[in-house]
């Protein structure tokens, strides 16, 4: 029995930038996550955003730490 010639190894993934932190938790209020500042719908859609797409929302993370509540934020 012959063997299937060797492929080439497939590159492993790119890294995506991210602002997850890992505390996932959506205030009910604001809509965005207490962790990353991010909404449920550009968390869900993240990688499979442009890095352009992602960067711009980037930028606007810190300005949306005023849309939630303090207290919620350990503030």
């Amino acid at each position: 029995m012959s063997q299937p010639p060797a492929s080439v190894p497939a590159r492993p993934p790119r890294a995506i930038a991210t602002p997850c932190v890992m505390i996932c938790t959506v205030d009910g209020a604001s809509g965005l996550c207490l962790g990353c500042l991010r909404t449920l719908p550009e968390i869900a859609t993240w990688s499979r955003m442009s890095d352009e797409e992602r960067a711009k929302i980037m930028g606007e993370l810190e300005g949306r730490r005023g849309l939630v509540d303090p207290a919620l934020l350990g503030e």
